[in-house]
């Protein structure tokens, strides 16, 4: 081994036999570490766990990433909020970084931001990473800084060369590539990065190559040293089905993987696989009451009017279980569940039995949803799937669950979907439809217990897709035990920003009943997705130019007619305002990504100076507030205040200037920024360098973002039709299904 004269060895190629080798003997010492933290009782079975300087100083920016969980299609490019942190749709809280900048300058929090600021300085860093540094690592930001420079990389755009600069200008010839305090962070940036592609884990082997990869001496030793300081837990895991024969191994053993995690990440796995399996082991279905008569009564028949209520859900308890029935509005409702929340003591549960449940399921408008209703009735857990038009399922649940008492509510991602679902759900459910983010905040929802769970029988969550593993472990922790939970979504559309598959693992692991809806989404746009969804990009009949396929040689040449169809062809030949159609493209940068296609609109739309950072009065833009979370806004003026915004349902708000960095402008989106979304008019950029990023997933979902039109301005030539066919999904390494496996009969 030899000094390259960067700060990092040079080390000796090693052949693929001494790598497995290796690999394994760390697998075996991380083994008999033993558990590392407090996991969840019975976390897992199947598990072990709870359940060098170069390059130049730090030159990225503190700023928030731009458009968080977009970066490329079928995996996210924004780190996954933790759990509690705020839950997706419009006012969800900002992130801890955006938070300390818009702190007080003043008193402790001041010095702390200042003195960090020195310490970054005199390593070369940007002063401004002193707001995210105070709050990653507190009031002593800038000690830790100076004791572990190489904690630097756990900032926002910190990259591991400029880790090595930091240390080296702040620690001279004592910065050696085979510091502990090195090993330690680049394991964790490892996982972090991993996470921002969708992992909850990663396979000990590709730790290993990343830490090669970055000339980390003695890479197993790294390794050991993170699981034993406890920031990183070792699972192992059992292959099945085709991995298993893969790995081959012994008859009488199976053959098993060890994976490592953050501790957050294998925190929140265990309790999200926990709390789903004492949803469904403390769920007891009603029974039907032939004589309510029969019922011993110690309060003059009070006791059996209740059951009677129950029953038929005409009684208190059906009167007790709609606190919001007065108000329309999902906003409004949100005062009267907080004035009944006293109430919730006293509620007796609506217990319908088999005969109630089966005459719901018979009033049902479809079969499908007979299907649901039926489902639901006999389980605490249920997954419904299917595309848009199939939401009118979960909309006729809700409204029979309504119907025989329970207090049942529905939770969107984002505001448009909870006002589209609404609609469907009819004027009696209407008003218990919430986006997730005001359920968990209490801000619109069915109020609290007094154990503090959600005060619900029966919750419908849409989406579900979108939900990473941490936002889904804060949804599943909300619920009391025996609550039924229906999860609903489309399988075929692009995971959570965050990490985690959860939707996706929860249909694999079967362990609980899942409806598949026979009810397809209609018209060109709806069989052109379909198509795609069994991996086929056929073209379909448009009679009325609801599909549009235009081509393109280039990328400067997508980004002119893009700009064409949104600010011409479409507004006048389909009638469809500018205002209602958005430009979906893979990612922010190159020849025809979001900024390019947003230059091009504003010249055409709103030509200014952008004397408002960068904006000007009459600017579409998005706000990021979270990762995978986009809320669109119209600028109304700017001053000293901040950017004046005003959003689609009518309300007002001020941005400061310390968050004025998560706004961008909001003609063109990628499609995570999409998600939750659907437009009349829908104008897909497939740019020439966009191939190796497409697949399956991604093209399904883009297309499905249109209402009345799509157009595909497509110059990625033969790519597309290669991802559609051949390439479903970004992989994502996850441990949930095999939790879930290892302790639930997989019966369904």
């Amino acid at each position: 081994m030899s000094d390259t004269g960067n700060g990092a060895p040079e080390e000796t190629a090693a052949s693929p036999a001494d790598k497995a080798a290796a690999i394994a003997e760390l697998a075996e010492r991380i083994r008999s570490i033993g558990p590392q933290g407090g996991g969840p009782a019975g976390s897992g079975p199947g598990t072990s766990g709870p359940g060098g300087p170069g390059g130049s100083p730090v030159s990225g920016s503190a700023g928030a990433p731009e458009a968080p969980g977009a970066q490329v299609p079928g995996g996210p490019g924004g780190s996954g909020a933790p759990g509690g942190s705020g839950a997706p749709g419009e006012g969800a809280p900002a992130t801890a970084a955006a938070t300390a900048a818009a702190g007080e300058p003043d008193g402790p929090r001041g010095d702390a931001l200042q003195e960090a600021a020195r310490v970054l300085t005199a390593g070369g860093a940007p002063a401004d990473l002193a707001p995210a540094a105070v709050a990653e690592f507190g009031e002593d930001a800038a000690e830790r800084l100076r004791t572990d420079p190489w904690a630097v990389l756990g900032l926002p755009g910190v990259r591991p060369e400029h880790a090595d600069g930091f240390a080296r200008e702040l620690l001279g010839p004592g910065a050696r590539p085979d510091d502990p305090r090195r090993a330690q962070a680049l394991v964790l940036w490892l996982l972090e990065q991993a996470a921002l592609r969708g992992h909850s884990a990663l396979e000990l082997a590709e730790v290993t190559a990343g830490l090669e990869r970055l000339r980390m001496p003695e890479a197993a030793a790294a390794i050991q040293a993170a699981v034993e300081d406890g920031r990183v837990l070792p699972f192992q895991e059992e292959l099945s089905g085709p991995e298993a024969q893969a790995a081959g191994g012994e008859d009488d053993e199976p053959p098993t993987r060890t994976l490592l995690a953050l501790e957050r990440l294998a925190m929140a796995e265990d309790s999200l696989a926990e709390g789903l399996l004492q949803l469904m082991a403390t769920f007891v279905p009603g029974e039907d009451v032939e004589d309510t008569h029969d019922v011993t009564d110690d309060q003059d028949g009070e006791a059996a009017e209740d059951v009677e209520g129950a029953d038929t859900g005409h009684g208190e308890a059906a009167e007790a279980a709609e606190p919001a029935e007065a108000g329309g509005d999902a906003a409004e409702a949100a005062e009267p569940a907080a004035e009944e929340a006293p109430d919730h003591a006293d509620h007796v549960p609506a217990d319908p039995g088999p005969a109630a449940w089966a005459a719901a399921a018979e009033a049902a408008p479809s079969a499908s949803a007979t299907a649901l209703i039926q489902a639901v009735a006999d389980a605490a857990l249920v997954l419904h799937t299917g595309g848009e038009a199939a939401r009118a399922e979960p909309a006729a649940l809700l409204a029979a669950a309504r119907s025989l008492g329970l207090r049942a509510w529905a939770a969107t991602w984002t505001g448009q979907g909870r006002e589209s679902f609404a609609a469907l759900a009819g004027a009696q459910a209407r008003p218990q439809v919430a986006t997730l983010a005001e359920l968990l905040a209490g801000t619109a929802g069915p109020g609290r217990s007094p154990d503090g769970s959600l005060a619900l029988d029966l919750l419908v969550v849409l989406d579900a897709p979108l939900l990473d593993v941490e936002l889904a472990a804060t949804l599943v922790e909300s619920l009391a035990d025996g609550t039924r939970l229906v999860l609903s979504g489309d399988p075929g559309q692009l995971w959570s920003a965050g990490p985690g598959r959860f939707f996706a693992d929860l249909l694999a692991a079967k362990v609980c009943p899942a409806v598949a809806s026979r009810t397809p989404d209609f018209g060109p746009i709806g069989e052109l997705v379909s198509g795609v969804g069994i991996g086929e990009l056929q073209p379909v009949e448009a009679p009325d130019k609801e599909v549009v396929i235009l081509t393109a040689k280039d990328g400067g040449e997508a980004v002119h007619r893009a700009a064409q169809l949104l600010t011409d062809s479409i507004p006048r030949a389909l009638g469809i305002p500018a205002e209602q159609v958005v430009l979906l493209t893979p990612g922010h940068g190159g020849p025809a990504g979001t900024r390019a296609l947003n230059a091009a609109a504003k010249a055409r739309l709103n030509p200014g100076p952008g004397r408002f950072g960068g904006f000007d009065p009459g600017d579409r833009v998005v706000e990021s507030p979270a990762p995978g979370i986009t809320r669109p806004a119209r600028v109304l003026d700017g001053d000293a205040t901040g950017l004046h915004l005003e959003y689609p349902d009518g309300s007002r708000r001020t941005v400061p200037p310390a968050e004025a960095g998560r706004l961008r402008h909001g003609w063109a989106l990628t499609v995570h920024q999409a998600l939750g979304r659907r437009w009349p008019g829908v104008v897909v950029v497939l740019p020439e360098d966009a191939g190796p990023t497409l697949t399956r997933q991604w093209v399904y979902t883009a297309f499905g973002r249109g209402e009345r039109h799509l157009s595909v301005v497509h110059a990625a030539g033969p790519a597309l039709v290669q991802a559609v066919a051949e390439r479903p999904a970004q992989p994502r390494t996850t441990r949930l299904r095999a939790l879930l496996a290892e302790n639930a009969a997989s019966a369904y």
